[in-house]
């Protein structure tokens, strides 16, 4: 009875040891299976990341093209005026362009102004130094162009901004609080943006792209990229309350900064045209229903300079003017920078909302400067 007693008790000790050694196997088992869902885990992400890396290697591309026509700006300045000792010093940003083989500095005119040409500093990617030889400005549109005595700089190619769209991807190049040839990117959160408070900086000619790319004190005058790597904008203003950037970003459309640079490059200022109306930018909803029209878009004519291109093309007060050149005319604005984006003494066709009927009139564009 006791061998029987004793066997069976050897029995359920191997037993229960042959049940511990499954647990403990099985408990192994599962460790490793877990470790080898890990390992594959981390071998499928690894094959992601590189596709990804090959994507985003197209950045990493743009930004080695680019970055050798971008400058860094150090301009030291007067209140008084480029005449006086200069008193502080503002930092921006630049970008090379060429025009008939002569290499030329794009900038903003607010990094510059009040500097004398011996006081404007730049420097490129490699820290060699350019010498100013001249420079041209144009306040409506905050557009500055240098003269250079170097040649054969590396220069930016210039893109279209208008064939830009809410949503593509951009990158902005420049020195944020002085750290030359940063890189920043985001996409384009709006186009056509005017009427901004811009502070200090009086610009009439507003169409700005909108980008929530970082853009900072410093970045001014640098340029906004597409990822062909062309120049589509000049980074000019935040929307900010702390003096940093806050996602909301403000660049001159290329299109606006050539019109402008090509002039000031042939006779040092840009000839803006001229209409000769003034316009209601009141114009509502309860205008828009006595006029007959559904939607409030178009620019209303409230005055008629006397002896002016809208004068003698007998343009009337109360006209709605809803078409230029076959473009939809959104506001008052938008009236007024088409205008001033066509050379001057060129004929333009306007869309008029006139007593509910469309009427076209053929206007013949003067300058600005004559009726200033």
């Amino acid at each position: 009875m006791v061998n029987r007693s004793w066997t069976l008790a050897v029995g359920l000790i191997l037993f229960s040891s042959f049940a511990c050694e499954a647990q403990i196997e099985a408990i192994l088992s599962t460790a490793s299976s877990a470790s080898d869902a890990r390992t594959d885990e981390y071998a499928a992400i690894a094959r992601q990341a590189e596709l990804l890396d090959q994507q985003l290697g197209l950045i990493k591309r743009v930004v080695r093209l680019v970055t050798p026509t971008v400058v860094h700006l150090d301009s030291f300045k007067s209140d008084n005026g480029p005449d006086d000792d200069p008193t502080f010093e503002e930092a921006g940003s630049g970008v090379v362009i060429d025009i008939n083989g002569q290499n030329y500095i794009l900038t903003n005119r607010h990094v510059i102004s009040n500097a004398a040409l011996k006081n404007i500093q730049i420097r490129l990617h490699d820290g060699r130094h350019l010498t100013a030889t001249n420079a041209w400005s144009d306040p409506q549109t905050d557009v500055a162009v240098i003269q250079v005595s170097e040649t054969g700089l590396t220069a930016a190619r210039i893109g279209d901004s208008d064939q830009m769209e809410i949503g593509d991807f951009v990158l902005a190049v420049g020195s944020p609080f002085g750290l030359s040839h940063s890189i920043s990117y985001g996409i384009i959160s709006a186009k056509g943006r005017r009427d901004l408070e811009l502070g200090s900086q009086d610009i009439r000619l507003q169409d700005f792209i909108q980008t929530d790319a970082a853009i900072n004190p410093g970045n001014s005058g640098g340029p906004l990229l597409n990822l062909r790597g062309e120049v589509i904008g000049i980074n000019t203003a935040i929307a900010s309350n702390s003096g940093g950037n806050e996602g909301v970003s403000f660049a001159i459309p290329s299109q606006l900064v050539m019109f402008a640079a090509k002039q000031l490059i042939e006779s040092g200022n840009v000839e803006h045209a001229f209409l000769g109306v003034t316009l209601d930018n009141t114009f509502g909803p309860d205008t828009a229903k006595k006029l007959g029209v559904k939607r409030v878009k178009g620019a209303l004519v409230k005055a008629i300079n006397p002896a002016s291109p809208a004068f003698f093309a007998n343009i009337k007060i109360d006209d709605l003017i809803v078409r230029y050149n076959g473009q939809v005319v959104e506001d008052d604005d938008h009236l007024v920078n088409l205008v001033s984006l066509t050379p001057v003494e060129n004929m333009v066709t306007l869309d008029v909302v006139r007593e509910r009927q469309i009427v076209q009139v053929k206007v013949k564009l003067g300058k600005r400067r004559n009726f200033e």
